[in-house]
């Protein structure tokens, strides 16, 4: 899909935070709703009913549930309809699966249902969720991500944020989360999701934070919808007219606390370029599938030496490498990764090498088949492209094609991963790329760019060296 030119940059940005480590989600009350969840109106309907007011006249719902209070000098009714109306059993959206597949540590959120959190769940991360002050003082063991809940959980209803006086007395009523949310502006991009910004506690932190770094304050990023004529919000052109200049002076106010608003013209847009952002990630993260009993048409040490070089050019040009410790093959791609780590630890990481043996017993009540597919699909899932080397076994006394490598080059095209034979090392990894070379439109987006590349990988003339210099390049223009 292409995108308008300040979308791109934004995704090239933000892909970089995420590869860096610096960015997280600040989630509204939007990227609840198309789960099948109310907004603040259709939750404060009944409520303005009961003072005798119409919910389509009112745009102060906070002062409306003051009111509330004040009139009744209770908050039950409020406290039911936060159950009521966000305890209901929703699947999450597309959108909250995608986050939740990034490599984010914390995410922040106004909303009280349990869909993000559910989300990270899912997805076998441990989450640890903060929605009290005193839940900011521990630290949940071997946490994958952290859920600043700030305006408080559905099971608890009662110290849900929602009137007029509790966000008057919120900076000292919860200060711990104002001084948490300041760090984290100020050391990570955040993008904006379904936010209105008419929420007065972000307001707050947002104008300290404008008043206290001014011109150095970071870029942060958020979806703005343009208005379009005949939507719900615009029956007219004149109110049309009327959105689009309040719209406007909205975003320009918004750059005052470096907040970049990027304009969709529709919400769909938004599952795109999050789909986008995660392809582009994982595009970093490269699965190297092999197994060899033997390395013809080459000499062993030759062949492991080739897997060496490349597992450590691929780790000097900041990719990431995650293998299964294929037979004959993990031990040159491990040590190869390490010795580029080794020898800059301050430039690179021991992160960028994820290693996931697979299991030698059955467990459970999984035969081992079922278990090495579930490896399988699960490496394959946190990369984008593959790479396929060698590809052969010892079965019943005879030198076959190892089954197991030509599943991974099926899961792998299954989930978009772009799909890198090595041909010149024969047995599977040869019958990929014949089996690419049959259709290739259906493997490539752009299969003339990629198809050179992967002619040399399999021309026997050429050089091991120039092949290494093949693969850099061929990443490089898969990551443009």
């Amino acid at each position: 899909m292409e995108f308008k030119n300040e979308i791109e940059i934004f995704i090239k940005d933000f892909v970089k935070d995420l590869n860096e480590g610096s960015a997280s989600i600040f989630a509204g009350a939007g990227l609840s709703i198309p789960a099948g969840y109310v907004n603040w109106s259709e939750l404060m309907d009944e409520i303005a009913q009961d003072l005798g007011l119409s919910i389509s006249n009112e745009t102060d719902l906070v002062s409306l549930a003051q009111y509330h209070v004040n009139e009744n000098r209770t908050r039950s009714k409020i406290n039911r309809k936060i159950l009521e109306e966000f305890v209901e059993n929703v699947e999450e959206t597309e959108n909250h699966q995608i986050i939740s597949r990034l490599p984010l540590s914390s995410v922040w959120t106004t909303n009280y249902d349990k869909l993000i959190e559910q989300a990270f769940q899912n997805e076998n991360k441990v989450v640890d969720v903060k929605y009290s002050n005193n839940q900011l003082l521990t630290t949940k063991p071997k946490r994958d991500i952290v859920i600043y809940k700030m305006h408080g959980d559905v099971n608890h209803p009662s110290e849900a944020i929602l009137t007029k006086e509790q966000y008057e007395d919120y900076h000292r009523t919860h200060e711990p989360y104002i001084n948490t949310l300041t760090g984290e502006l100020t050391t990570k991009t955040f993008l904006f999701i379904g936010f209105s910004f008419t929420d007065p506690n972000l307001d707050y932190v947002l104008s300290r934070l404008n008043f206290r770094y001014r011109e150095q304050k970071r870029q942060h990023y958020c979806f703005v919808k343009k208005h379009v004529l005949s939507d719900n919000n615009n029956p007219d052109k004149a109110t049309l007219d009327y959105n689009t200049k309040k719209q406007t002076l909205i975003i320009n106010d918004l750059k005052r606390y470096g907040i970049k608003s990027l304009i969709i013209e529709s919400y769909n847009e938004i599952t795109e370029i999050l789909k986008e952002i995660e392809n582009r990630y994982k595009k970093k993260t490269l699965f190297i599938s092999g197994s060899a009993e033997v390395y013809d048409p080459i000499e062993k040490n030759q062949a492991l030496g080739f897997i060496h070089k490349l597992s450590r050019k691929i780790i000097e040009q900041d990719y990431r490498i995650i293998n299964g410790f294929g037979w004959g093959i993990g031990s040159s791609v491990i040590n190869g990764a390490l010795e580029a780590i080794y020898l800059k630890p301050s430039k690179y990481s021991e992160s960028q090498l994820i290693l996931k043996p697979f299991p030698q017993f059955e467990s459970g009540n999984k035969k081992l088949p079922e278990l090495w597919e579930d490896y399988r699909q699960k490496m394959i899932s946190l990369s984008g492209i593959s790479i396929f080397v060698f590809g052969n076994k010892l079965k019943e006394g005879k030198i076959v094609e190892a089954n197991g490598v030509i599943r991974e080059f099926e899961i792998s095209h299954h989930n978009g991963n772009i799909c890198i034979p090595i041909a010149f090392t024969n047995y599977a990894s040869k019958t990929i790329f014949e089996t690419i070379l049959k259709q290739p439109d259906k493997y490539y987006q752009k299969p003339k760019v990629v198809l050179p590349y992967l002619k040399k990988l399999a021309d026997d003339k050429v050089s091991m060296s120039e092949k290494l210099k093949v693969i850099i390049e061929l990443l490089k223009t898969i990551n443009k």
